[in-house]
């Protein structure tokens, strides 16, 4: 009797400690697919595009086609115009045109039937009902701007709608979380970036940058900002995540933190696997280095679509349902977890949410209403600011 009593305790007890689980139909699953504007705010197959890649053809060795975008219902990508470290002071400006003609021309132009170029949330929609499938640009790395405010201009009218402020570089105005500050944060310059930002209505994109310099950006920004492909320290201690008080400051901001599905951002025990791992191919010299590489990625574990589902559950238990969405950094990772290994599996992730009790509103705020919003918030400010006035 007594082990009968305590089995039922423990039971109890890990029935607390789990999430719940509710049994959720295809149909349920199907709808709420077909009801959602899904928005992915970072994804890397322009470095693919620029080397000849064809989105519209199926592709083993990828994440992003089109068919997989088709069966995950994808509705709009911000597709990343990233410039490497090296060019950081050496052409970077010319090489994110380069990228950014890849998108313009190579994805959208190459396809018009598929995919259009969007700029604005009503754009987004206008696409998304045509039946295609909505392109956006957001550049990687604030070292494209090569300090001038007059290319930051230029980027904005050849379509960018985002910049992430830093990449694992620190620059001349902002630092890093990949690399030694410099500034203690933002620097003068950068405030100016942040605010010719808000006047333009590109949205400020604090993945990357260190905690100093997100501490800036929300005392100079005067609209929302996001991160656009990052998860939760609390769970994963990369410090590209997001601390729960930099979640709740997000919200208080209007901003939102875009989930990101790199393995290492989603498991702890994965994330340090990972880092000794690649430790120890940093010892190996005058051996084939693809062959190691590949060798020691067959080893990695790898996270699972738990959890992503888990880092949603945080964040929006910290920042609150209005601010949390997705930035799957597909194409931009060496790892994705398992169940959730391209867009093709979105419904798989559609289940486990509802399987948490999330309701079709909330997934579809998650999806993309909240970038929607976001976006609409930041034209409004910048088209207020355009008139001379001081927005509210």
């Amino acid at each position: 009797m007594r082990r009968r009593q305590a089995a039922l305790a423990l039971a109890a007890v890990a029935a607390l400690s789990s999430p719940a689980v509710k049994t959720v139909s295809d149909a349920e699953v199907a709808q709420v697919q077909r009801s959602a504007l899904i928005i992915d705010t970072h994804n890397d197959t322009p470095m693919k595009v620029i080397n000849g890649f064809d989105i519209t053809k199926s592709s083993p060795s990828a994440s992003t086609d089109l068919p997989r975008i088709r069966a995950g219902n994808i509705g709009a990508i911000f597709f990343a115009a990233y410039v490497p470290k090296k060019y950081a002071g050496h052409g970077a400006a010319e090489y994110c045109r380069r990228v950014i003609h890849a998108i313009r021309d190579g994805i959208v132009e190459k396809h018009l039937s598929e995919f259009a170029l969007a700029t604005t949330a009503a754009e987004i929609e206008a696409i998304h009902k045509q039946g295609k499938v909505a392109a956006l640009i957001g550049i990687e790395g604030g070292h494209a701007i090569e300090d001038r405010l007059d290319l930051l201009r230029e980027f904005a009218g050849l379509g960018a709608r985002y910049m992430t402020l830093t990449h694992t570089n620190t620059n001349n105005w902002a630092d890093s979380s990949g690399d030694k500050p410099r500034h203690g944060g933002l620097s003068d310059f950068g405030r100016k970036v942040v605010l010719e930002m808000n006047r333009l209505g590109i949205i400020v994109d604090i993945s990357h940058v260190s905690d100093d310099t997100f501490r800036d950006v929300l005392e100079v920004s005067r609209s929302p900002v996001f991160a656009s492909h990052s998860s939760c320290r609390a769970i994963s201690h990369a410090k590209r995540n997001m601390t729960d008080d930099m979640l709740r400051a997000l919200a208080k901001n209007g901003g939102v933190v875009q989930i990101n599905f790199n393995c290492g951002f989603l498991n702890e025990t994965v994330r340090t696997d990972h880092v000794a791992e690649k430790k120890l191919l940093d010892t190996r010299t005058g051996e084939n280095m693809d062959r190691l590489r590949a060798e020691t990625e067959k080893r990695f574990r790898r996270a699972t679509l738990t959890d992503v589902v888990d880092h949603i559950d945080h964040a929006v238990k910290v920042a609150g349902i209005d601010h949390v969405g997705i930035g799957s950094d597909y194409d931009g990772v060496d790892c994705t977890p398992t169940g959730l290994d391209d867009y093709s599996h979105f419904p798989a992730l559609t289940r486990a949410l509802l399987e948490r009790g999330y309701t079709a509103e909330q997934i579809r705020k998650i999806y993309g209403g909240n970038t929607l919003r976001l976006m609409r918030d930041i034209e409004r400010i910048a088209a207020v600011q355009s008139r001379g006035r001081d927005p509210q």
